[in-house]
């Protein structure tokens, strides 16, 4: 979906945990960047929680449009991030994945945890039953992702996963790379 100050706003998946390496920190932040520099919205969370706020702090800081989808309850307890352009409240996480996914034009996932793999995987299910047709990609920073594409691979062997939908996202190693698929879409 365009916004008026962007050509396209890309929804971010990611941690929200503090705890996390300097190279996942460190890459995230200027994927961020690299995004507000080419004129991309950021539409995430909208919490000041680990990666998220990460990710926020410094799309905002490169001058980036900064959209957040924040659950009610997550408000109430005082979390949401201070510095959204605009700000969507859902009423619980599965209601805040459709609203993320009904004001994106793709869909980026960052390393992260249970939560990411959810709304990862559930807007891919989502693709693979021609729900949604957006771009779909994964930051493969530091080969996090390997692990993952390996068990995708294996349930492919195990005929559990058909092939094709290997085809419905993309992999990305570095944030410049990502960018530019970003930019061809």
């Amino acid at each position: 979906m365009k916004n008026e100050n962007t050509q396209k706003t890309i929804c971010i998946f990611c941690s929200s945990t503090p705890d996390l390496s300097e190279k996942i920190r460190q890459q995230s932040a200027d994927f961020a960047r690299l995004l507000a520099e080419n004129g991309f919205s950021l539409l995430y969370g909208g919490t000041t929680c680990g990666l998220m706020k990460i990710v926020a702090d410094a799309h905002k800081a490169a001058g980036g449009h900064l959209l957040g989808v924040i659950p009610r309850y997550m408000v109430e307890r005082g979390i949401q991030h201070p510095e959204l352009d605009q700000a969507f409240t859902a009423e619980d996480l599965r209601d805040r994945k459709q609203v993320m996914l009904d004001h994106s034009d793709a869909i980026v996932a960052l390393p992260g945890g249970i939560g990411t793999y959810d709304e990862f995987f559930d807007l891919l299910a989502m693709k693979q039953l021609k729900r949604h047709q957006k771009p779909m990609f994964l930051f493969n920073i530091g080969g996090y992702f390997e692990p993952l594409m390996a068990m995708l691979r294996h349930s492919i062997a195990e005929k559990t996963v058909k092939p094709e939908h290997l085809k419905l996202f993309a992999v990305a190693d570095s944030g410049a790379e990502l960018v530019k698929m970003l930019l061809n879409q």
